[in-house]
């Protein structure tokens, strides 16, 4: 044990911050593991020592929930696949690895993921500590494909948890906030490979909302933008297909997910930060920008796209149900302020899930997130969406801007005592919280 922790890398006094920019801690000491032997020994020292301890995954989280003074544990050197059984559909992999290195390694032997988020930059374990999900009618977040889990707790223990092991554990684990230990290693569901048919076609608001239940019941995963200041959405519709594929082609490709959704967007958010009166003329544009396609790829190719202009966001998950309702009061919010919104609206759809702290937990849920270029005052604008939301019983994604505490947040989780007790099992004396944890989850 001792020549395990002499190999590991450690760094003092190192400042980390996430990928928005809005958070930074300076932790006492940062370390990367190689092991669940070497994360369990650090976790017994740094509570010896009588320091905080915090993991961190790639930084996506715009909350400070990763943030710690005391000990920061890295993720880049636990990756990689454990195993792969093809018989239970599984696969297991270390808690560092990131989902762009699980996608390309489930699809070189081909499998997949059933659903998955936007963007493949997270690690496993930060995704769905935080509750990362996609779109689905049938299909829900990354972290309700989980199987198994392996958990370095207070005390140093490793305890693997699953439906039929340590199941009370595993039930709350699956979206843990990093409040319940370090998660060292996740078995997920996989399935043989199959292919997604996308098609992505711009449509009036009012139709959207007129359309929204139909639109949600006949398609495997519907998504759409609204563009604010304008009745305009781009809409997305993935189904199963059986071929053949036929992917988007790589000069159209590169046109409207690198130059336009990316370059050309990165200027006009600069331009509407610089001269906030131009914002609703650039969204009109905007709005207008990419036009109808569709194409047909693996899953990953589909569900995910490049996101490289920085934001802040704050999601709320509501009652699906509601969605309309609340889609509508954030128009008309918009329509009679001066607020000036640069990003569009992403509204999303997840069935009813059985996690405890999931944004989906007993409920069919329908997510409305909204944005702000980085670097523009986004208070004002998160603040109104927030009291909309918050008024139909909206729930927070956990890894994004809000301000609800433990007294809201136990009133829309029917099962947060059910959470909160396995915490105060597994870790009574609070080595593994932080500021956010004890504004969200009480102490």
């Amino acid at each position: 044990m001792r020549m395990a922790v002499k190999t590991m890398k450690t760094v003092r006094s190192s400042v980390w911050r996430n990928w928005a920019g809005n958070v930074t801690a300076r932790p006492v000491r940062s370390v990367a593991p190689s092991s669940t032997q070497e994360l369990a020994e650090v976790v017994r020292r740094a509570a010896a020592e009588g320091l905080k301890v915090k993991a961190v995954g790639s930084g996506h989280s715009f909350t400070t929930a990763a943030a710690t003074d005391g000990l920061l544990i890295r993720p880049g050197r636990m990756v990689g696949v454990r195993g792969l059984d093809r018989e239970a559909g599984t696969v297991t992999v270390a808690a560092g690895t990131p989902l762009r290195q699980l996608n390309e390694t489930l699809t070189a032997h081909g499998l997949s993921l059933a659903n998955m988020g936007d963007i493949m930059e997270q690690t496993v374990a930060g995704a769905t500590a935080t509750g990362t999900h996609g779109t689905g009618r049938d299909s829900a977040s990354i972290a309700a494909q989980i199987k198994g889990l392996e958990l370095v707790t207070a005390d140093g223990s490793v305890l693997r948890c699953s439906a039929t092991e340590n199941p009370e554990i595993f039930a709350a684990a699956r979206i843990g906030l990093g409040s319940l230990g370090v998660v060292s290693a996740i078995t997920f569901a996989v399935e043989p490979e199959f292919l997604l048919t996308a098609r992505e076609e711009p449509m009036p608001f009012d139709r959207v909302m007129a359309d929204f239940d139909r639109l949600v019941a006949e398609n495997e995963h519907f998504e759409f933008y609204w563009f604010p200041h304008t009745g305009n959405c781009n809409t997305k519709r993935n189904n199963r297909s059986t071929g053949p594929a036929a992917p988007v082609g790589r000069v159209s490709g590169w046109v409207d997910d690198e130059l336009l959704s990316n370059g050309i967007f990165q200027v006009a958010c600069s331009v509407g930060r610089a001269v906030p009166a131009t914002i609703p003329g650039i969204a009109k544009i905007s709005s207008r920008a990419l036009s109808a396609r569709t194409y047909t790829d693996i899953p990953y190719k589909v569900f995910t796209s490049p996101r490289r202009v920085r934001f802040l966001e704050m999601e709320y998950a509501v009652p699906r149900e509601a969605a309309v309702t609340v889609l509508r009061e954030l128009k008309a919010t918009v329509d009679r302020s001066g607020l000036r919104v640069s990003f569009p609206v992403e509204v999303r759809t997840a069935p009813a899930d059985d996690i405890p702290l999931s944004t989906a937990s007993g409920r069919e849920t329908a997510y409305i997130a909204v944005h702000l270029y980085r670097g523009t005052p986004h208070r004002a604008y998160f603040t109104a969406a927030e009291q909309i939301m918050i008024a139909h019983g909206g729930r927070p994604h956990w890894g994004k801007l809000h301000s609800r505490d433990a007294g809201y947040l136990s009133g829309v989780y029917p099962r947060f005592g059910e959470f909160t007790a396995v915490r105060d099992r597994l870790d009574p004396d609070r080595l593994f919280t932080n500021d956010y944890l004890r504004r969200v989850l009480g102490d």
